[in-house]
């Protein structure tokens, strides 16, 4: 293994991958960035799913039997997708039995259409769970308001979730509750809580792009060296919330019953800005118990170059609560910026599934994507 990623993983850092296509499962890489321990599970979304169908020529031999078979774009989507999930959690499986289950998972994601419906999300969420049929898939559950009595049900139906989407602390709170009820209803069902697994999907570029632009705006010495600062404070109290769960008597119940903790999940991990250093969103949230899914130009960055200096979240409590100080002082509401990037959020995933369902349509007529 790579010294760097070798580093995260004794600091207790699991590192996923943020990518799939049917060209990474057929060309044996992902088997091989698995077998090297170079990652041990992997995340998808509509917009990674969008790329690969539009890049990968190695889609066309089913799209050929898909059209044949006279097969609407939403089904072929459901299709295409929930099997390159599939084939991806049958490479990842042994890292899933090494793991107890900790790692070796593959997330797919609801259809984001329903962000802000709770009874379409949950009967999505049953339907790619049935259909994937892999005990390490994991489905992807937006945590809107809508999406978090979502997370409690299918968590309760013994249905491994991926809680994404989060952007702030207070709704990662809501979420940790939606996750500690849904396995106290399994218990209550008899449903081993050793079977099901959780992480809670924590952006952060996302927060630094939308932080910074306001910043700029104001253009003040005190705004200036808030840059590029926010996005890590921010998830640097969203872990602190998790070990005060860790610590919380319904969390020892469910411990002590078999359960997995919810771990924190630092996504949206690639580097906007050119202005930053390119492992930053990997090296400066290194915490025990926290997964980092990246990109693949993020995994190279930190492989060519990203330095891992310790556990750099619990050491720097004290100055993520003087960064929020400092920010409510040059003006920026930062509980708009959370509404908004969450209602980005949604929208851009939306987009990026309907573009997916254009370009499948498109190939089953025989044209191009």
């Amino acid at each position: 293994m790579n010294r760097t990623l070798k580093c995260l993983a004794d600091e207790g850092v699991s590192v996923w991958l943020d990518d799939l296509s049917r060209h990474l499962l057929r060309t044996g890489r992902l088997a091989r960035l698995v077998r090297s321990g170079t990652v041990v599970g992997l995340t998808t979304n509509p917009t990674i799913f969008h790329d690969a169908l539009g890049e990968d020529a190695e889609y066309e031999e089913e799209m050929q039997a898909l059209r044949e078979r006279g097969m609407s774009a939403l089904a072929a989507v459901r299709a295409l997708t929930t099997g390159d999930v599939r084939a991806a959690c049958d490479v990842l499986a042994p890292v899933y039995e090494a793991t107890g289950g900790r790692d070796g998972r593959v997330s797919i994601e609801v259809d984001p259409r329903w962000a802000r419906d709770t009874e379409r999300t949950i009967e999505e969420a049953r339907q790619l769970w049935h259909i994937v049929d892999r005990p390490n898939a994991m489905i992807k559950i937006p945590a809107t308001v809508e999406g978090l009595p979502a997370i409690t049900t299918c968590l309760a139906e013994g249905i491994s979730v991926n809680a994404t989407l989060i952007f702030s602390v207070r709704r990662y709170h809501q979420v940790i509750d939606a996750f500690l009820t849904g396995l106290e209803k399994a218990k209550a069902a008899g449903i081993p809580l050793s079977e099901i697994g959780a992480v809670a999907s924590f952006f952060i570029s996302r927060v630094d792009t939308e932080v910074d632009r306001r910043l700029d705006a104001i253009a003040t010495s005190a705004a200036a060296a808030l840059r590029g600062r926010v996005a890590i404070a921010n998830a640097r109290l969203g872990y602190l919330l998790y070990e005060n769960m860790l610590r919380d008597s319904r969390w020892l119940e469910l411990r002590a019953a078999g359960a997995a903790p919810m771990r924190p999940l630092w996504a949206s991990t690639g580097v906007k800005d050119p202005a930053y250093v390119d492992t930053r969103y990997v090296t400066e949230l290194v915490a025990p118990g926290t997964v980092n899914t990246m990109p693949a130009a993020t995994l190279d960055a930190v492989i060519a170059h990203g330095t891992v200096s310790g556990d750099r979240v619990t050491t720097n409590y004290d100055d993520a609560w003087v960064v929020f100080g400092q920010l409510a002082e040059v003006g920026i509401d930062f509980e708009e910026v959370l509404e908004q990037l969450e209602h980005e959020g949604i929208a851009k995933f939306q987009t990026s599934w309907q573009a997916l369902i254009g370009a499948v349509e498109r190939l089953l007529s025989g044209g191009r994507s």
